[in-house]
């Protein structure tokens, strides 16, 4: 850990990144960096943020509720290994990747019976969100199938609110009157508001629409191997909680940052060519200064354009070619043997930093418990565009 003008950052600084949570420091009444972070919109991708009596919809993003969650089947590797390429298929038909998709199949939860739906910004939402239940959206969202250092079999997923938190996101920050930009002063409302207590009731919504996702894809994969789940592991990394810090209350917006409180589970995905983690938070000084927050990723070292170039999306013409191309990442499944479904160039482990490194960054407020190896992931296509990511 560094202290960089009194701001705890962990990993190499990102300049971008280091210079927006300055910016937040203003406002805020305390801040962190973790090790994966980069740019994002006014706060940072890996950006702690936390405030006495306010609270951040630029903080929480536009994939409020954006997460992950692993679980644990009572099926060996050996069992699924000789048919990963059917069962990845089977995988890729029955979820639901890319922009606006529906679910193909009706789900049911009664979070839909909630009186949050009567908040204005949430309200209009209600049936897009009902269809929109259980699917994964494109970019890094993922399911990827896992075997463990006991050869266990896990799934794991990683998606959020969908269009239900992209709109409401959006509908928050042009009510507050949000400036609009990369490397502006993040919208910060009082907590105690009427806009600041809808916005809390919508986010808490949101979060609650993004873990039945989340629960329903995994239950449903375990369906669809025949297993049963043994061990659930669950966390948002775009949302904010309130808690206790020194003595003090505070809402805790992290965005890209998983809780880690000690002894709480976290599921951190690596990219689709290397291992993804379970861990547990470590009672020590340095989790203190990250408000009991780690990683929730390996972290981007390279834009989704730089990567893949730029093409017209009408002609399918490059009109500027990417860094990464297809053998390169080939390379990293097939020195990785990993089934893919789906993925764009800009998903290549070429754009990521190691996961091993930035988990090293945090090496004492965290204990690795599982080392999950992929056998199996699957996105959107590379021609997916989903303005419902993160």
């Amino acid at each position: 850990m560094k202290l960089i003008d009194g701001i705890p950052i962990w990993g190499t600084p990102d300049e971008g990144a280091v210079s927006q949570i300055k910016t937040c420091a203003k406002t805020a009444d305390r801040v962190a960096l973790m090790a994966d972070h980069h740019k994002g919109y006014a706060v940072p991708i890996g950006g702690v943020v936390a405030y006495k009596d306010a609270i951040s919809p630029s903080g929480v993003g536009f994939d409020i509720a954006c997460g992950n969650k692993a679980v644990l089947l009572d099926i060996p590797g050996s069992e699924i290994r000789p048919n990963i390429s059917k069962i990845m298929d089977d995988v890729f038909r029955t979820i639901s990747f890319g922009i606006g998709r529906t679910n193909q199949e009706e789900v049911e939860h009664p979070l839909f019976e909630s009186p949050a739906w009567k908040v204005e910004a949430v309200r209009p939402h209600k049936q897009m969100a009902r269809s929109q239940l259980g699917t994964v959206g494109s970019g890094n969202h993922y399911v990827d199938l896992f075997t463990d250092e006991q050869d266990r079999v896990w799934i794991g997923v990683h998606f959020g609110s969908r269009g239900l938190g992209h709109k409401t996101a959006t509908w928050f920050l042009k009510k507050a009157g949000a400036k609009d930009g990369m490397d502006v002063e993040p919208c910060v409302i009082g907590a105690n508001t009427d806009l600041g207590v809808q916005y809390i009731e919508a986010m808490l919504l949101a979060g609650q629409y993004a873990y039945a996702g989340r629960d329903w894809v995994c239950s449903r994969i375990a369906q669809l191997l025949g297993a049963t789940i043994l061990e659930e592991v669950h966390n948002h990394h775009n949302f904010a909680w309130r808690e206790n810090h020194d003595g003090e209350d505070l809402w805790v917006v992290r965005k890209g940052a998983t809780p880690a409180f000690p002894g709480q589970r976290g599921f951190v995905g690596g990219t689709m060519g290397e291992t993804s983690v379970i861990l547990e938070g470590v009672e020590n000084d340095q989790a203190k200064h990250s408000l009991y927050s780690t990683v929730h990723g390996a972290g981007r070292v390279m834009g989704r354009m730089e990567a893949a170039g730029k093409i017209d999306r009408k002609t399918g013409a490059v009109l500027r070619p990417g860094k990464v191309t297809k053998e390169m990442m080939q390379g990293w499944l097939t020195r990785a043997h990993v089934e893919l479904r789906g993925a764009g160039l800009d998903e290549s482990p070429d754009c990521y930093k190691r996961l091993g490194d930035v988990l090293a960054e945090h090496g004492g407020s965290i204990r690795i418990l599982h080392t999950l190896t992929p056998i199996g992931v699957a996105m959107a296509g590379a021609n997916e565009f989903d303005p419902y990511k993160d």
